[in-house]
C-alpha cells in the first residue's frame, strides 16, 4: 500500500509460541523494528516510520492482542520479548530497535536477553524512580476484571490516572473526545502493558547487562516522572547516552525524533 507518498509492504510472521504478528516495512537500509507502547499499533508507529524510511528499512508492527495480530494466552513479558525476535529474525538476524513507553521497556528487555539488536533506542521508559515511585502490583488484574464486566471505558479511566497520572478531571473531560473510542477498543491490551512496566523500582541490575549502543530519549514536554525515568534509564545502562528533545506530553515530532535516531544509531 501508499500513504503520503511512503509504500508499505505488509506480511506476518509467526511468533515461538505460534501467534501471528502482522507488521508493515518502508525504506531502504538498515532494519529498525518500532516497539509501541499503551494505545499503539502499527498506524500510530507510521509516521516515525516514514520519517525513518530515508536511512532504515523501517518495521512496524501491531503487538499481540492489536490490529492484525494474533493473541495467545495466558499473557507473559516473554512472549512479547519473542515476537521481537521474530521480527528481528524476518528483518535479516539482526536490527535496530526503538521503543516507546511500554515498548521501550520490552526493547530494553530484549536486549538485556541478548538478541541480535546492533542499536538500541528508547523514549521515556516509564520505570517508577525516586519519588515517583509506587508499587501498582493489583493494577493488571484491576483492568482485567474491568474490561471483562465491558467496563472498557473505566479500565481506559483506570490506566490513565492511575498509570499515566493524569488528574481525574483531564481524564473525564477525554471521555467525549473521538479518540476515547480508539482508546476503549486497546483497552484489553493495557494489562499486558502495566506487567511489561511492573511494579518495582528501576531494573538496574538487567539493565546493566545490556550490551547495544544505546540512546535514551526524553521530551521537554513530559512530567518530570517520565523525564527522570529518562535518565535514570540512560545511567543504568553500560554507554548509554541521554538525550532531550523539545516536544509535548510523551511525544516528540516524528521529523525531530527520526533525526536524533539517525544521528545517534547510525552516527
Amino acid at each position: 500500500m501508499t500513504s503520503n507518498g511512503t509504500t508499505w509492504t505488509v506480511d506476518t510472521v509467526r511468533s515461538a509460541d505460534g501467534t501471528t504478528i502482522a507488521y508493515e516495512t518502508a525504506g531502504e537500509g538498515p532494519p529498525i523494528i518500532l516497539v509501541g507502547g499503551a494505545f499503539n499499533d502499527r498506524s500510530t508507529t507510521r509516521a516515525l516510520a516514514a520519517a525513518l524510511a530515508s536511512d532504515f528499512t523501517a518495521y512496524g508492527y501491531d503487538r499481540r492482542g492489536r490490529g492484525d495480530s494474533g493473541d495467545t494466552g495466558p499473557y507473559a513479558v516473554q512472549r512479547e520479548i519473542e515476537d521481537v525476535a521474530a521480527l528481528i529474525e524476518v528483518a535479516g538476524s539482526r536490527a535496530y530497535v526503538y521503543g516507546l513507553s511500554s515498548g521501550a521497556i520490552l526493547a530494553a528487555y530484549a536486549a538485556a536477553e541478548g538478541l541480535p539488536i546492533t542499536g538500541l533506542a528508547l523514549f521515556e521508559p516509564p520505570f517508577q524512580v525516586g519519588p515517583h515511585g509506587g508499587a501498582k502490583a493489583e493494577l493488571p488484574d484491576r483492568l482485567t476484571e474491568l474490561v471483562s464486566a465491558g467496563r472498557r471505558g473505566d479500565a481506559v479511566e483506570l490506566f490513565l490516572t492511575a498509570a499515566v497520572g493524569l488528574p481525574p478531571n483531564a481524564v473525564a473531560g477525554m471521555r467525549g473526545m473521538p479518540e476515547w473510542s480508539w482508546m476503549e477498543g486497546l483497552a484489553h491490551t493495557l494489562a499486558y502493558d502495566t506487567t511489561v512496566t511492573g511494579d518495582g523500582p528501576l531494573p538496574a541490575a538487567r539493565l546493566g547487562t545490556i550490551t547495544a549502543p544505546t540512546v535514551v530519549v526524553d521530551s521537554t514536554g513530559s512530567p518530570p516522572w517520565l523525564r527522570d525515568a529518562a535518565a535514570a534509564t540512560a545511567s543504568a545502562i553500560p554507554g548509554a547516552t541521554h538525550r532531550s528533545l523539545e516536544g509535548g506530553f510523551h511525544e516528540v515530532p516524528p521529523e525531530h525524533l527520526a533525526a536524533e535516531l539517525r544521528d545517534s544509531l547510525l552516527g
